[in-house]
Parts: structure tokens; C-alpha cells; sequence
């Protein structure tokens, strides 16, 4: 049965830096089950669009639901419960260098879960064979690992609670074409396996292609959703520059 509520809703939002607008009473929604890419030109305020949605930033108007509860001004002890239902891998990894990989993975449930620290020790374990890793990458510093390795052990982290939504942030930034489409496959694997909503800020179009169900474009300070055959339709200067220039023929084979 199809859940009618949206995993996320933005509605009119509102985000300005000085004169400068970035968001004008934006809005946007993102089904239960789908990959959800958000796109957009330098400026366009894709992160602070991602940054207002996981709380971290404050909008001049507009609110944040998820799942149907509004998230806009929940206080701190509020949040910090919302959080723990989603997700999140940041560009970088945004993995704690002092600590092991299993280490990093394990730190979301020591915080949330009452359990001892063996059981912990192998649910961080299945987590990382989950995104692909090894176990003895667990107990390397993520400076061991390899740009890939780093996603993956990200990814695990973010997978610590068994969340149903999951936020990234440029995930296959930094990687070669061979590991950022074995990541791509692997995403849309969990997506199938563990039934994940995903809602993805990216600029490539390798990755739109191989693993979006919609696509969300902020322009002009709006968001033009569509599906990804739908947006490579539409007649905006900005979108028909973005997917039907020379690098989106290469994405699409042609």
C-alpha cells in the first residue's frame, strides 16, 4: 500500500543572505521508496536547501516536514529524536579521524541503544558488510582508506539505526567513474533491500542517470520537480543547458 504522506515536504521556504535570495518560498516533495536528486547551479542553494531540512539551519519562512510531523523549530531534545530517524553522509565522509571505521559506526548506536558493547560491536560489524566493506576495515583509521572506502564507511554510519531515510550529500564526489558507479549500484541496491526513501544533492549526471527516480532543479530561487524523463524535457534555458549538454549525452550513452 502506498503511504499518501510524503517522507519529506518543504513548503515555502524561505532562505536570503543579506540582499542576496536563495530560496523563495521553495517547495518540495519527496515520496516513501524513491531516490530523490536535487540539482541545481553553483549558488543555487542546494546544500542550504539540505542544511534547512536536516535542522542545522534556521529559514526566514517555510517549514520542514518529515513523514507528516513539522520539524521547523523543534527545539534541541526535539531534534536530536527527529534525527534519529534518518541518515545522513556528508561530501567528505565527515568520518572522526581519531577513531577506527567500526569505531565511527559504532558511536550513533552507543548514543541511541542501551546495549552491551559486544552486541553493538556486531551490528556495527553487519553494518559495514552491508555497504561492501570488509571487516578488517573496521579497524582502520579512515585515513587507510581509500576515497571509495571512505563513502562506504560513511554509508554504514549513517545505516547505524536502521533509519528509512536517508540524506547524501554528494556521494560520489572525488571518486573514479569505476568506484562512484559501484557506489551508484550499491545504493540502489539498499534502496531495494531495506525499502529506503533517499533524497540525494548531486551535480553528477552519471549518478542521476543510473539511480534517480525524480529529480528536484532549483532555479531561479524555485524547485522544477519531475521525473528524470520529464525534466529532461522541460523548457527552462538552465535545465536544457544541464541535460542536454555534451556531458549529459555522454551519461546517456550517446
Amino acid at each position: 500500500m502506498i503511504n499518501p504522506i510524503p517522507a519529506v515536504e518543504v513548503r515555502g521556504l524561505m532562505n536570503r543572505f543579506g540582499q542576496q535570495i536563495v530560496h523563495d518560498e521553495l517547495e518540495m516533495s519527496v515520496q516513501h521508496g524513491e531516490i530523490f536528486g536535487i540539482v541545481g547551479g553553483s549558488g543555487s542553494g542546494k546544500s542550504v536547501l539540505l542544511r534547512t531540512i536536516l535542522g542545522l539551519q534556521a529559514p526566514r519562512a517555510g517549514e520542514v516536514l518529515i513523514d507528516g510531523d513539522v520539524i521547523t523549530g523543534l527545539d534541541s531534545d526535539a531534534l536530536v529524536r527527529v534525527k534519529r530517524r534518518y541518515g545522513v553522509t556528508f561530501q567528505h565522509g565527515a568520518l572522526f579521524s581519531s577513531m577506527t571505521v567500526i569505531e565511527n559506526v559504532e558511536l550513533p548506536m552507543l548514543e541511541a541503544m542501551a546495549l552491551p558493547e559486544p552486541i553493538i560491536r556486531g551490528l556495527a560489524l553487519q553494518k559495514l558488510r552491508l555497504v561492501g566493506l570488509p571487516d578488517d576495515a573496521g579497524l582502520k583509521y579512515p585515513a587507510q582508506l581509500s576515497g571509495g572506502m571512505v563513502k562506504r564507511a560513511a554509508l554504514a554510519r549513517a545505516l547505524a539505526l536502521d533509519p528509512s531515510l536517508l540524506f547524501l550529500d554528494e556521494p560520489t564526489a572525488g571518486l573514479d567513474p569505476i568506484s562512484a558507479g559501484h557506489f551508484d549500484e550499491l545504493l540502489v541496491y539498499l534502496k531495494r533491500m531495506l525499502g529506503l526513501t533517499v533524497v540525494m544533492v548531486t551535480h553528477d549526471l552519471d549518478t542521476i542517470y543510473r539511480t534517480c527516480d525524480r529529480v528536484g532543479v532549483i532555479v531561479d530561487a524555485h524547485m522544477i520537480s519531475d521525473t528524470l524523463e520529464g525534466i529532461v524535457r522541460h523548457p527552462h534555458p538552465w535545465i536544457r543547458e544541464y541535460f542536454h549538454g555534451v556531458r549529459s549525452r555522454a551519461a546517456q550513452g550517446a
